[in-house]
């Protein structure tokens, strides 16, 4: 007889219908290949590597998998080059939202740089309403494929940059409009985030949300400037946390006072799994340092980042993981309420989120197992005859 737990492994299509709650994607690191296509092709831009789908999107694919930096943001340089007009930006963010909500996203953050968007004469301003435009277009379609979506906007500035304070600034006063929060993005080494200490505690007076990207490249030192200098209140991958943890011959693990402080203070970390193999960051996903984060109880959460680029889901995150880890129902519903929990939401939202559509979700799904019996076919025998 097949057990319950046996059956509480997720297959994929369950993997696919679970609900799902996503907390780092770039929208210029999500577009579909025909898009790119044919935005290049509306906005007369000639620079495109391929012209045909498929063969962009392998060339995506490729380019973010050479190890080499030069290439890896040679793709946003395509991406972002054809998202420079209020049309362009409404299609991405649409397409965004449905994606998501196709792959069983029920909330998301996603985050992108209003200031790389304004070479085609649009203000900030435009920019934000047009992306919200979109997201919202989105979020009714996938609605009317019998999908439920909610897409919240991060700003982001890039911190190589010195537009941080006008960029959170710009969040605030959209802060009712679509926009949940704000985030710092770009090379951590030589541009900590404490150059843009102004931007952060302008936020922390406005008593609005931000995440920053440390801990992806760099290391503690940008975790540790991240939290105690600029009052993060999540960290944007955060996975090299685990060089402060300890794992000893005997398989006890000791945590260094960082690690312990993110994990006693439940600071939220927005794992990409895909994308840090990329990066260097583990060399495999049974490798990945996800798996002892989440054996240590870490508020770890499982995000997508660039799905484009790392040609990837949400979906096929948890794959990956369920593979690596032989992570069950329970564990993904685990890193979802993990997510809901930290989104820039207010709490009674969250809590409406994770009690009315996360677990009712899973428990579905959980309870699939009971229905699994073979139907008799046309040639069986009656028992009662």
């Amino acid at each position: 007889m097949t057990s319950q737990s046996t059956a509480n492994t997720p297959t994929p299509d369950q993997i696919r219908r679970a609900p799902k709650v996503l907390l780092h994607d770039h929208l210029d690191g999500g577009l579909r290949p025909g898009t790119v296509v044919d935005l290049a092709r509306e906005a007369g831009y000639s620079s495109l590597p391929e012209t045909e789908p498929d063969k962009l999107g392998l060339w995506f694919r490729e380019a973010a998998d050479s190890g080499s930096l030069e290439r890896y943001l040679e793709t946003f340089s395509h991406t972002v080059g054809v998202m420079q007009t209020r049309d362009a930006l409404v299609r991405v963010a649409a397409e965004c939202a449905e994606d998501l909500a196709a792959d069983g996203v029920v909330y998301a953050e996603v985050r992108y740089a209003p200031e790389q968007h304004l070479e085609g004469g649009l203000t900030l301003e435009e920019v934000v309403e047009a992306v919200d435009e979109g997201f919202r277009q989105g979020e009714r379609r996938a609605r009317e494929d019998g999908h439920r979506i909610r897409v919240g906007a991060l700003l982001t500035a890039m911190r190589h940059a010195a537009r941080a304070l006008e960029i959170a600034e710009l969040a605030n006063r959209y802060r009712d409009l679509g926009v949940v929060g704000f985030d710092i993005a770009g090379a951590e080494a030589g541009y900590p985030p404490t150059r843009h200490l102004d931007a952060f505690e302008y936020l922390k007076r406005e008593n609005n949300h931000f995440t920053i990207h440390a801990g992806e490249a760099f290391g503690l030192p940008s975790i540790w400037q991240a939290l105690q200098w600029c009052g993060a209140d999540r960290l944007g991958h955060g996975v090299r946390i685990i060089d402060d943890i300890q794992v000893h011959d005997d398989g006890t693990v000791e945590l260094g006072r960082l690690a312990s402080y993110v994990r006693d203070k439940r600071v939220p970390l927005e794992l990409c799994p895909s994308s840090n193999l990329q990066t260097g960051a583990a060399s495999s996903y049974a490798e990945h340092p996800i798996g002892l984060l989440r054996r240590l109880h870490f508020r770890a959460t499982v995000n997508t980042d660039n799905r484009l680029m790392s040609h990837t889901s949400m979906s096929q995150e948890f794959e990956h993981l369920v593979e690596a880890f032989g992570y069950t129902l329970d564990d993904l519903q685990w890193f979802t309420v993990n997510a809901m929990k930290s989104a820039f939401i207010p709490f009674d939202e969250r809590l409406a989120m994770i009690n009315d559509v996360v677990k009712p979700g899973y428990a579905e799904l959980k309870s699939e197992w009971l229905f699994r019996q073979t139907a008799p076919t046309s040639g069986s025998v009656d028992p009662e005859g």
